[in-house]
């Protein structure tokens, strides 16, 4: 019996080359945003990475892109406070949004930037899907739901990636995603495909970076 949201499949040779010509070209990082009206133009297709602090966003952003500097990384929670775009090539945005649960961010800051972030995830029209990065050794958090409500009611596609899986065995990877899939199955804008990653290893580079070049 197949398992509700299975692992994406490795991706077949086409696809693989699709995904390693996209971020085999420039990448560069555009701008920082810190209110809708600072939005680049929406003249192509865009994905955006969410996740709460220190999942390990700006890792795999940096091993999707082979450039280690490109996303900053940081152990302080809430360092990104910005909506800050990248392009892919000369065909899509790779967004990175602003890290959630931030557990030593004021108050203020924290509103202002969820305020962000919805009205982001809202308005866009050239989103085509968000990437919820959960961390494969604490599965979907209360946190995660939150965002994962958030994308739902603002009817935008999302797929669940579980970072840092090379840091369980099997065995325990198998009972997070036991938990991850039984709650994903609440959001009907869940994409029905887990994609399983290691940023320190490189597993499941190739499966998104050909996951991403089949978006448009």
């Amino acid at each position: 019996m197949q398992l509700p949201f299975p692992e994406a499949a490795a991706p077949d040779d086409e696809m693989r080359e699709a995904g390693r010509k996209m971020f085999a070209g420039e990448t560069e990082f555009v701008k920082g945003v810190v209110a809708m009206d600072g939005l680049p133009d929406p003249d192509r297709p865009e994905v955006c990475f969410a996740g709460r602090s220190n999942v390990g966003k700006s890792s795999l952003i940096n091993a999707l892109t082979g450039r280690k500097g490109l996303a900053r990384a940081s152990n302080t929670p809430g360092r990104t406070q910005e909506i800050n775009y990248f392009t892919v090539g000369e065909s899509h945005y790779l967004v990175d949004l602003p890290g959630y649960g931030y557990a030593n961010a004021p108050l203020a800051v924290v509103e202002k930037w969820q305020r962000l972030l919805k009205n982001y995830l809202r308005g866009r029209v050239t989103l085509r899907r968000a990437f919820v990065l959960v961390d494969a050794r604490h599965g979907i958090k209360p946190v995660d739901e939150e965002i994962m409500s958030l994308l739902a009611s603002a009817a935008v596609t999302f797929q669940c990636v579980m970072t840092k899986t090379d840091k369980l065995k099997k065995g325990e990877l198998d009972k997070v995603l036991e938990q991850v899939r039984g709650k994903l199955q609440q959001f009907p804008s869940a994409y029905p495909e887990l994609v399983l990653t290691s940023s320190e290893k490189g597993d499941g580079i190739e499966t998104l970076r050909a996951i991403i070049a089949g978006i448009d």
